[in-house]
Order: C-alpha cells, then structure tokens, then sequence
C-alpha cells in the first residue's frame, strides 16, 4: 500500500475495523491523522460514545484526532431523505446515500484540508489500479463482509484518494490484529444496524423522530379487493411477509405501496416476481453506453444474478434479468458487477 503524500486520514469510528486501519497504517509507518465524524446526537448532548473511543485509539496510537461535527449534514442529506422516502412508499438504503454524500463527500474533503492526500477507511472491499491509471472498485475478499454495493455511488474521480486495507482480509483476521496490536476495542461488537436507529426499531424512529403520523388505509389485492386495514404504509417494505395481520389461504407478501392512497397491495409470492427493473439516477464508475451482459444486486444480501443492463439518457438504465427476481423495491440500489468489479449501479424507481 502506498499513499501519494506522507500523510494518511483515518475514518475512526470507533470500531474494530477503522481502530485497526489506524494502527497498521502507523505500524507501517505512515503519517496518520484521525477523523470521527459526528452525525446523528441532540445538539445538546455530550461527546458521542464513537468519538470517545476513537480518541482512545488515536491518543493511545499517538496520533492526532479530530471530531468533525456533520450532524447538520447527516439530517439534511440521510435523515430527512431516509423519512421521506417511507412518506413516498419507498424504502430507502441510507448507508449508499451517506457514502456518497457525508462520508466521502463532506469526509474526504476535511481530509483534504487537514492536509492529508487520501481517506482511508474499514470498508471490507478493493481498489485496484490498472496500467493506466484508473481505479477500479472490486469486492472484498470475505464475501460476508463485502460492502461494496453500499459504494456504488462514489464519484470515479475521489476513488484514487481512498485507501481500504481491510479489503483483501477477513474478519477474524482483524479482530486478530486488534487483540496483536493490543487495541481495547479488539472484541467490541459491530453495530447490525443502521446508524442513527441502533435498537432496529425504525417505525418508532419514523413516528417519533421523523413526524410521520400513522395514517390508516386498505390492504388490497392485485385486482382491486379489499382484504383489510393496516396503519401506514411507513410500516411495509416490497417483499413483506409478516406483520400484516390477515388471515388468507396462502402467504401474503407486499407487492406495492401507493402513499397518495395510503394503500398497501398484497398478493402471492408468484406475483411478487418480476422480469427487470428500471432505476434513475445512474452512477457509473466505469462508463456504460451500450447494453451490456454483467450481475446485479437489488439489495444488500442479495446474490448477484445475470442479467442484460441497458444504460438510458437522463441517467437512468433498465436491467433485465436472465431469470424472474422477487423483491424489486423502489427506493433500494440497483448495483451491477462484472466478474468481481462494482461498473455502477442505480436508485430503484419500480419492476417492469
């Protein structure tokens, strides 16, 4: 690994993976500085519990730390976007969005001012540069840790100031360093959830935090019956099974959500599949123009598929899939691959 000045920035969080980066960046002799960002904490609170434990790092590494307070950002571009989008019926993927946005958007720039040349940070994916000097994004090494389809949204250009160490390792590699490098955050368990919602509730988070008042409307199915009564659309998702509350013949899953109406449409699993999907908003790390053969994701654990991918006009592109999918949701990211390289991917705006 070699940085293109002497001086590296840290993304620490607090965590296992980012103390880890930090200590063998400064083991392998690197100028490193420390960055936790502070994004979702009252304005009145006190210093948040991450930064408390990145600073423990960094003073115990002898390195400096900064707390960049983005908690005006973070509400602004992953928050309200995050409420809005279950206001739409939609289901939102907050981490893509802060990638983009926060963490390698308003992040990577403080590095930069701090005067450091590149951001490296504890995601479990690869940057590879080739003979001509473009990056490319590949995933990690442990497929269980993989997040690369949470960074589908980077700009090509901010890929050559990122470094991700962690890429080709494992988990339990890293919580083996931890414990060689004597880090008190070696056996620290890893947050499961989104950030700003640790206890996984988000229909509390959404009523209480976000403002949105239940609103009752009809359960429906697919040719217009009425079949019941739910108590809002935020609390559904495309592919839902349970929680509906409907006695049927055969399980019920979400297969649409029309917030103008307030109502949910169910149906079987067969009629939960689709053909393709279109999506907006095409982010492509490696430029598409022509359709092309490659895999998709439609969402986090979802296993990559074949698929025929047409890129559009207006940054939007249609993906075909070489067989029926089930769980197309508007809102979540479309992200394509080709072998084990992230080319782009998209924000999903329905089935076709």
């Amino acid at each position: 690994m070699k940085s293109r000045s002497g001086k590296i920035a840290v993304a620490m969080s607090g965590g296992v993976d980012s103390s880890t980066v930090a200590a063998l960046l400064v083991e392998q002799g690197f100028d490193v500085i420390g960055i936790t960002m502070q994004l979702w904490r009252p304005a009145d609170a006190t210093t948040p519990e991450p930064a408390v434990d990145a600073a423990r790092i960094a003073a115990r590494l002898g390195i400096p730390h900064y707390l960049l307070d983005l908690r005006a950002e973070f509400r602004r571009d992953v928050i309200d976007y995050f409420v809005d989008e279950y206001r739409r019926g939609r289901t939102p993927n907050p981490c893509a969005r802060c990638n983009r946005l926060v963490k390698f958007g308003r992040l990577l720039q403080a590095a930069h001012e701090l005067g450091a040349s590149q951001l490296a940070t504890g995601h479990y994916a690869r940057l590879q540069r080739d003979d001509t000097d473009v990056v490319h994004l590949l995933t990690g090494t442990d497929a269980s840790k993989d997040q690369s389809y949470f960074l589908f949204g980077i700009e090509p250009v901010q890929l050559a100031d990122l470094l991700f160490p962690l890429g080709d390792r494992t988990k339990s590699w890293v919580r083996s360093e931890a414990l060689r490098l004597q880090l008190p955050v070696a056996e620290k368990n890893e947050s499961q959830d989104v950030c700003f919602i640790p206890d996984g509730d988000y229909i509390r988070f959404l009523e209480t935090e976000g403002g949105i008042t239940p609103a009752r409307g009809p359960f429906l199915l697919a040719d217009g019956r009425r079949i019941g009564e739910h108590d809002g659309i935020h609390r559904f998702t495309i592919g839902q099974r349970r929680g509906m509350g409907i006695a049927w013949s055969e399980p019920l899953y979400v297969l649409g959500l029309d917030a103008p109406n307030q109502a949910v449409t169910v149906g079987t699993k067969a009629e939960l599949v689709t053909d393709g999907l279109t999506a907006c908003r095409a982010n492509w790390l490696i430029p598409q123009s022509i359709p092309f053969s490659a895999h998709c994701k439609i969402r986090y654990r979802h296993q990559a598929v074949p698929c025929l991918v047409e890129p559009g006009a207006d940054q939007t592109l249609t993906v075909t899939f070489a067989e029926p999918q089930a769980g197309v949701t508007p809102g979540q990211a479309v992200v394509i691959y080709r072998d084990n390289e992230v080319l782009g991917g998209g924000w999903i705006e329905g089935s076709r």
